[in-house]
């Protein structure tokens, strides 16, 4: 049973810090690509960070460059987001994503809601 499970949300301060960790079972993770996106109220659903499976290459919405940062542990079947200076406008419900690109298969968590706000 593949399982994505999300954690480390909450409320925090403009200017704060939080660490989001995706824990997954089910599938063999060092193999899948893995993201954290992200939707706000009212608007739709958006990519904010991807780290590869094979080089571990990263990529990062603009609105979050030189904020966020994307690392894995292959070992712990875990992906982290480390969210620093966080701002109003990254209040959202934060999804973690697996995708391998050659069997298409692609995986979601539940979500966690992070809201910046004084």
């Amino acid at each position: 049973q593949v399982q994505l499970v999300e954690s480390g949300g909450g409320l925090v301060q403009p200017g704060g810090s939080l660490r989001l960790t995706c824990t997954a079972s089910g599938f063999t993770f060092s193999r899948y690509d893995m993201s954290w996106y992200r939707q706000a109220p009212g608007k739709e659903r958006e990519l904010v960070a991807r780290i590869s499976s094979t080089d571990r290459s990263t990529n990062y919405a603009n609105s979050v460059k030189g904020r966020f940062t994307i690392s894995r542990d292959n070992s712990k079947n875990t992906v982290y987001l480390q969210m620093n200076s966080l701002k109003p406008e990254d209040t959202a419900v934060y999804y973690c994503n697996a995708f391998n690109y050659i069997s298409d298969y692609d995986y979601w968590g539940q979500g966690t809601q992070v809201t910046v706000s004084s």
